[in-house]
């Protein structure tokens, strides 16, 4: 009688299925990671100036005026809709604690240039050395 022959389990997997939905997941990944950044719309200003070095995002606060003249604080990621009164309150507390931190102010090219003067008067009177204006690289 001639040997049964054996069937040996196939120990092999077929991995292009896997790379496939892997692919379609990066692809779609790719997507939509622009499309949830949060934050507001401000359209900045052209200058030409060197980019700051950030070294240490702690030590920079961000405050932001869009077109609408309507102020928002950015702690630490998370951007906090308020009234001059409350950013300059909230921004003196930041500074009592921490007085090497540097003010960023982003304003919005439409803006009356009497809100961002009024808004750093606030900031100096909150204790704030360090306030600088962020702009955009002009288009050549």
């Amino acid at each position: 009688m001639a040997k049964a022959r054996r069937r040996r389990p196939m120990s092999d997997i077929n991995v292009v299925p896997y790379i496939d939905v892997m692919l379609v997941l990066l692809v779609i990944f790719m997507v939509t990671a622009p499309l949830m950044t949060q934050g507001i719309k401000v359209t900045l200003p052209e200058a030409t100036s060197d980019p700051i070095a950030i070294e240490d995002a702690s030590k920079f606060l961000t405050v932001t005026i869009d077109k609408t003249g309507g102020y928002s604080l950015d702690v630490e990621g998370d951007q906090a809709s308020l009234e001059l009164s409350q950013v300059a309150e909230s921004v003196a507390k930041i500074a009592a604690s921490n007085p090497d931190i540097q003010v960023l102010v982003e304003g919005d090219v439409e803006i009356p240039y009497g809100l961002i003067v009024d808004l750093m008067d606030r900031l100096q009177q909150a204790g704030v050395q360090n306030v600088g204006l962020i702009t955009q690289p002009t288009q050549i």
